[in-house]
């Protein structure tokens, strides 16, 4: 039996671990959940799996159940109850302390969060035990490298969708509403997520996460668009073997494999796919209309702190889209312009990501008034 925390519970990511852990009671217990203002969704979690404890944002939510409340409360929760594994599942840059203060202690993170590790990678490597990854690009990777050896490893290759615009060009996205851009061909994820993956910024920071997990240089590490979202990322070794992971565009399969590693549940039918009817294509992402994707790259090569730089003003960006305080094709512009304004100093403490985030943001907000005005 397995103590599991969860950061995140009331998301997508936290609702689908939560299903897992339904269908196998044996197997996980729930001691903690961790949720934003979602009260409601919140207290069905907690008569279902009966924690010991949460932590939540909402501060006039008076469970029966032991509470903590804010951000120093997550941290207290973190602190005070026992759990094995931490599925590590708070969108964004507030995710990045829980998940590090979760890491000293867990045995394993199953990593959601790949804010974490974009930010933060060089402090969570430390304290961490062990990794296993949530995203299915970077669970595919996992599962796809235990075929050869680190040092066989020719590039990996992450699959995008290109989400709802894939195919489009400039003067097709002048007008895009947010409405437009949450309809996600594939994947049912949170809205932060959903634009990201239109924007493709979303594999961009995948790529960086990548660089993290697997410990190999940005250089071998590739992105192909694959609207099916069969092939949920591949590894080409040095014999030119090319060993991909597939399955259903469902985030409950890597969430169960992250659980029960090194082993595999029996999930149930539906998760399955119908493989004669499968038609897989590939192609090269076009970076000239969907620039987040080399800004991502440039980050890396700039090297730190811009990878943060580029988490957080997109994090601003995308909010004000959502808004409607910028048009579609402004994030990319208010994400370039933040990296070209800042010049800081690399991080030495968790703190100092957390400042830097900070400062980021400020200067993203601006840019973001400067073009409403």
């Amino acid at each position: 039996m397995k103590k599991v925390l969860i950061l995140g519970s009331t998301g997508s990511i936290g609702e689908s671990t939560l299903n897992i852990i339904r269908q196998f009671p044996e197997k996980f217990k729930v001691t903690g959940l961790v949720a934003g203002k979602n009260s409601r969704k919140l207290k069905e979690q907690i008569d279902e799996f009966k924690p010991e404890a949460v932590a939540t944002l909402d501060t006039s939510f008076k469970p029966v159940v032991k509470t903590y409340y804010q951000e120093e409360g997550i941290l207290q929760l973190i602190k005070e109850i026992e759990f094995d594994i931490v599925v590590a599942a708070i969108s964004g840059a507030a995710g990045i302390v829980p998940t590090y203060e979760a890491a000293k202690k867990a045995k394993r993170v199953a990593l959601a969060n790949k804010e974490s590790l974009v930010c933060a990678g060089m402090f969570i490597k430390k304290v961490a035990k062990e990794i296993i990854p949530v995203d299915s690009e970077h669970s595919a990777v996992f599962q796809a490298l235990l075929a050869g050896k680190k040092e066989e490893v020719k590039e990996i290759i992450l699959t995008a969708s290109g989400g709802p615009f894939r195919g489009k060009k400039k003067e097709d996205l002048q007008n895009i509403t947010p409405e437009n851009a949450l309809n996600h061909p594939n994947w049912n994820m949170g809205s932060k997520v959903t634009i990201d993956s239109a924007t493709l910024m979303n594999k961009g920071l995948e790529v960086i996460e990548a660089m993290w997990l697997f410990d190999i240089p940005v250089k071998k590490i590739k992105v192909v668009i694959h609207p099916q979202s069969i092939v949920h990322s591949m590894v080409r070794f040095k014999d030119n073997s090319f060993i991909a992971q597939m399955g259903k565009p469902d985030m409950r399969i890597p969430i169960a494999y992250a659980l029960s590693y090194p082993e595999r549940l029996n999930l149930n039918e539906e998760l399955s796919m119908d493989y004669t009817q499968i038609n897989l294509t590939f192609e090269k992402p076009d970076t000239e209309t969907f620039k987040c994707l080399n800004l991502a790259y440039k980050s890396i090569e700039k090297g730190y702190p811009y990878p943060i730089i580029l988490n957080a003003a997109d994090e601003i960006a995308v909010d004000s889209f959502l808004k409607r305080e910028i048009p579609f094709l402004s994030i990319p512009e208010i994400v370039e312009k933040t990296m070209e304004i800042l010049n800081l100093q690399p991080p030495e403490t968790i703190e100092d990501v957390i400042r830097i985030d900070k400062i980021a943001r400020e200067t993203a907000k601006k840019l973001v008034e400067n073009h409403a005005n």
